[in-house]
């Protein structure tokens, strides 16, 4: 699972695919779900990643 940080809020998907200006989210059904152009994505985080515990400053 993905989370796209936008300024409004935040877009869970499956999966994503670059376009040449944005990411077109799709959900576990291959459905799109959005379209996020560049100028508007803060961040795209892998969530599997942020799950763990494990913090650290550095």
């Amino acid at each position: 699972m993905f989370r796209a940080i936008l300024p409004e809020g935040q877009i869970v998907c499956e999966r994503y695919d670059h376009s040449d200006e944005g990411l077109e989210l799709y959900n576990d059904a291959d459905d799109f779900i959005a379209f996020v152009p560049y100028t508007n994505l803060h961040a795209l985080l892998n969530e599997e990643v942020y799950s763990e515990d494990e913090r650290s400053i550095m």
